[in-house]
């Protein structure tokens, strides 16, 4: 059995002092990933800080873009009218997440702080570089079917395991943490870190700070946005492949797109080759095969997840395809027309 000690934060700069008093403190907020963690054995901390009384669970929508607290529930986020009108990829993204069960627990900010589902991570008996550094990858000689195609290195190929992640890293949202130096604002693209060497370093937040916020700019084409994620189940599964997809159109012409995957990637993968490859052309049929092979350029998959390569191709033309003709559903959650 794990003992610890619980205090509950009633402000943000005591939130801080607590987690800057302790290297081994953590976090809680909806809980949802950090159960998980103590059950599997993957943290141990001595003290449980709960911020769920901080003022962070807001969600504004301005000219500029919008504005979500790193407290707003996931499921609230999903039901914003702001973004389901504005932001539809977002709200997709958060509906084909976990359960609703799950949404209704989940905060924005514990959701981009999420760790791999790799078993070999989850099962603390395997080596795992994430876990427990230079301890080897037990990935790379067994099973290997979900793991990641780009980005990874000889010390890790687990796949960030987000959904919201992926549409916020296609909309280049920008993160907003608090710690004792004061505020900082990284972009979420940024935020996330490749595996190289020190795969057990995920991202660029700091032991005594806070996610405080997401803020995700507004543009044309954040409205012409859909997310498309392709697993082995319908419901309550992560993602073999999914990509957001957001495009800015002149008549029948790309003006801009944008271009994220997951399931493939050791960190919400930004397609960037492929975005390029569209911008001024118009989205037929070429230009829909050139998107699908930028958009996998440098995979390094092994034997058992070959079949990555191809899926997410496919799965970046058909998502702007969805993008570009077929409306997210505002009201149904779901495209117009019924489309899967």
């Amino acid at each position: 059995m794990q003992s610890f000690s619980y205090t509950r934060a009633t402000d943000l700069d005591g939130a801080i002092k607590a987690l800057a008093a302790d290297p081994h403190a953590a976090v809680v907020a909806g809980a949802t990933e950090l159960a998980n963690w103590l059950k599997d054995g993957i943290r141990a901390p001595s003290t449980l800080i709960d911020i769920n009384a901080l003022p962070l669970a807001g969600i504004e929508s301005r000219p500029d873009g919008l504005r979500i607290g790193a407290l707003a529930r996931n499921a609230d986020v999903a039901r914003e009218g702001a973004v389901r009108t504005g932001y539809p990829v977002v709200a997709e993204a958060l509906e084909k997440g976990a359960s609703a069960q799950i949404r209704n627990m989940a905060t924005v900010g514990g959701n981009l702080l999420q760790r791999t589902r790799c078993p070999y991570f989850r099962e603390t008996s395997f080596p795992c570089n994430k876990r427990l550094p230079s301890s080897g990858c037990a990935a790379q000689t067994g099973p290997h079917r979900g793991h990641a195609i780009l980005g990874g290195s000889d010390a890790c190929i687990a796949t960030h395991p987000g959904d919201l992640a992926v549409a916020l890293v296609a909309l280049d949202a920008v993160v907003q943490v608090q710690g004792p130096a004061g505020p900082r604002a990284i972009p979420l693209d940024e935020f996330y870190l490749l595996p190289g060497d020190t795969p057990e370093r995920e991202n660029l937040l700091q032991h005594d700070e806070l996610i405080v916020a997401v803020e995700v700019p507004a543009g044309p084409y954040a409205a012409r946005s859909r997310y498309l994620k392709v697993r082995d189940r319908e419901s309550y599964e992560f993602a073999l492949v999914s990509v957001a997809a957001c495009l800015e159109l002149d008549g029948g012409t790309v003006r801009s797109a944008r271009i994220a995957l997951g399931g493939v990637g050791t960190k919400p993968w930004r397609a960037r080759a492929a975005e390029a490859v569209l911008a001024g052309r118009p989205l037929d049929a070429d230009a829909l095969a050139a998107a699908e092979a930028a958009s996998v350029e440098g995979a390094r998959p092994l034997p058992d997840n070959r079949f990555k390569v191809t899926l997410a191709a496919r799965a970046v033309a058909r998502a702007l395809e969805l993008a570009a003709s077929e409306p997210f559903d505002t009201a149904a959650g779901g495209p117009v027309g019924g489309a899967a």
